[in-house]
């Protein structure tokens, strides 16, 4: 048996949304049990994909069921455990790169260590070798508008690493990019995946991506289906 503190484990996940009167199920029963290096999730639009993401980022908590993290058992944590989690060890990656317009890139990624504690300097620091990791040395001082849209992404991702996470969680981080920005930032985390050793879990459309995981999952209707399904309609 592989050591629990390289897996992720979930146990009868559940989660519903009130929508006006209605309860609605968006995660169904979700059980897996799977090594954490680099998974891809796919499914159609709708399917649970982005809540379940959520959930295993600590943004967002089940109804019922278990998460289990590098050993660790989310759904016990109280508010407080979770906020020092996806401060400390989660790194998130998203579609739309959430920078601070009014920010330079080297700001933008020292924030979050800002608000965690650090001191300006140290985190600064950080900050710098962040960027030093995605190519972006010569555009520290440089605020979003005037990056483009690969450049903005590179941004989003030293942000996510300079936590030093133990897993990052990427929801569609090339969905906004052409297929020429989008291939070369996924060659660009699978490669600082090697180096940092992080845990990676990319949630995509795109096919291309989603047959690279080393583990592949499948969502449909708040499920994730049995590797024997055959493929999704993504469409």
């Amino acid at each position: 048996m592989s050591n629990p503190t390289n897996k992720i484990l979930i146990r009868n996940l559940t989660k519903s949304y009130i929508n006006g009167k209605q309860n609605v199920p968006v995660l169904k029963g979700i059980n897996l049990d799977v090594a954490d290096t680099f998974l891809t999730l796919m499914g159609p639009s709708g399917s649970g994909k982005s809540t379940f993401l959520n959930i295993l980022s600590g943004i967002d908590q089940a109804d019922s069921g278990e998460v289990w993290i590098g050993g660790k058992n989310l759904s016990n944590f109280t508010e407080q455990e979770l906020t020092e989690y996806r401060r400390n060890e989660t790194g998130i990656i998203f579609q739309f790169f959430h920078l601070l317009p009014y920010l330079s890139a080297l700001e933008n990624v020292a924030l979050p260590l800002y608000i965690s504690g650090l001191g300006k300097s140290k985190a600064r620091e950080i900050a710098k070798e962040a960027l030093e990791k995605v190519d972006l040395t010569h555009r520290f001082k440089h605020k979003p508008d005037e990056l483009s849209g690969g450049e903005q992404q590179r941004v989003a991702i030293a942000r996510a690493l300079a936590k030093r996470p133990s897993i990052v969680l990427a929801d569609e981080p090339t969905g906004n990019l052409d297929t020429y920005h989008a291939h070369k930032i996924l060659e660009l985390l699978l490669e600082l995946q090697e180096k940092e050793k992080f845990s990676l879990f990319i949630v995509t459309h795109d096919r291309e991506i989603g047959e690279k995981g080393k583990v592949r999952l499948k969502m449909k209707d708040g499920l994730i289906l049995p590797e024997q399904n055959p493929a999704l309609d993504l469409v």
